[in-house]
């Protein structure tokens, strides 16, 4: 049996590298992770402090509307989690590892601590672990 041309071998290998090509090109970068970042530290906050008992009793004395005031520091948060993770960017996609959290807010107030390993390809951001809690000592 003949062996096929050198270009009818290598033709399969158009598709893929068309394919690799696509996702370096849609592999998200640090400003998409920012803005997916404080997206999820807005939902995650307003969940922990917003709930009953979330916040400390000297805060609900002064915080009227708890989620609409953890929505207004979105770009603060976004900020903090992008100086707090470390990206490894493999080409086709990166992963963002981010430890964050202990800092203070209010007085007697801290973020809740997180930790996320998020998944950054072909244009989307997903989370593929993390873990959180608030240190009632930290208060």
């Amino acid at each position: 049996m003949p062996t096929p041309p050198l270009t009818g071998r290598l033709l399969w290998l158009l598709p893929i590298a068309g394919a690799a090509a696509a996702l370096i090109a849609t592999n998200p970068g640090p400003a998409e992770f920012e803005a997916f970042a404080a997206e999820q530290l807005v939902g995650l906050i307003s969940k922990e402090l917003c709930s009953p008992g979330g916040l400390p009793l000297t805060a609900q004395l002064l915080v009227r509307d708890c989620p609409a005031l953890i929505h207004s520091q979105r770009a603060l948060l976004g900020r903090l989690a992008a100086q707090a993770s470390q990206r490894t960017d493999l080409g086709l996609f990166s992963l963002y590892t981010t430890e964050i959290g202990g800092q203070t807010v209010l007085p007697g107030l801290q973020i809740p601590r997180l930790r996320a390993v998020t998944l950054a390809g072909a244009g989307q951001l997903t989370v593929l672990q993390s873990s959180s809690h608030t240190d009632p000592t930290e208060r």
